[in-house]
């Protein structure tokens, strides 16, 4: 009877051995049904900013996953001016920004509550490196409105900004939570 189970018991080892070795790979190499197919091939999340030229306030950021819209909202970015090298002022200059942090209870000096900071890139003109740029919008640290500006969002006027990309708040809330379920990008791209 020893020998019996020290044989079921090698022959049980061998064969869960084999077979976690062989679904660890089946699911490397992307061939398990959907369940090894979700892991192996799960759509990209992208964040596109589309500039407009003729008005930078009414300028998009949309949301897709493997290449379908997912939401889109509308954006600005800068003062108006579309000198990416006017730091300050203009608007994102054209490029894959990194991100760096996204926080729903930033506080910052200009930049409270949801925000996604973006890492350091050079203008178009090579001469500025844009910094300290964000995806954000007007509210207190907890995401609430305040009383009066910087904290309160007020409608047209409030999408203009020293070039970081401003989102109404109801916007960004929603842009974080369907970034959440979704998955986070790397990278915002922002095009012409």
């Amino acid at each position: 009877m020893a020998a019996t189970r020290t044989w079921w018991a090698t022959r049980t080892w061998w064969a869960r051995g084999a077979c976690g070795a062989a679904v660890a790979l089946a699911v490397a190499a992307g061939v398990l049904g959907t369940a090894g197919a979700s892991i192996a091939a799960r759509p990209e999340v992208t964040l596109v900013f589309d500039k407009n030229p003729q008005h930078p306030d009414r300028s998009t950021l949309t949301l897709r996953r493997g290449g379908e819209r997912q939401a889109r909202y509308r954006a600005g970015s800068g003062d108006g001016s579309t000198d990416d090298c006017a730091a300050g002022r203009g608007w994102l200059p054209d490029g894959q920004w990194r991100i760096v942090l996204k926080d729903r209870r930033f506080k910052g000096g200009k930049v409270r509550g949801y925000g996604i900071q973006l890492g350091d890139m050079r203008c178009a003109g090579g001469e500025v490196t844009r910094t300290g740029m964000f995806v954000h919008s007007e509210m207190h640290r907890d995401g609430s409105q305040g009383d009066t500006e910087p904290r309160r969002w007020d409608g047209e006027a409030d999408y203009l900004s020293d070039g970081c990309v401003k989102l109404r708040p109801e916007d960004i809330k929603d842009l974080f939570r369907r970034l959440d379920a979704l998955g986070w990008p790397e990278r915002l791209r922002v095009v012409p």
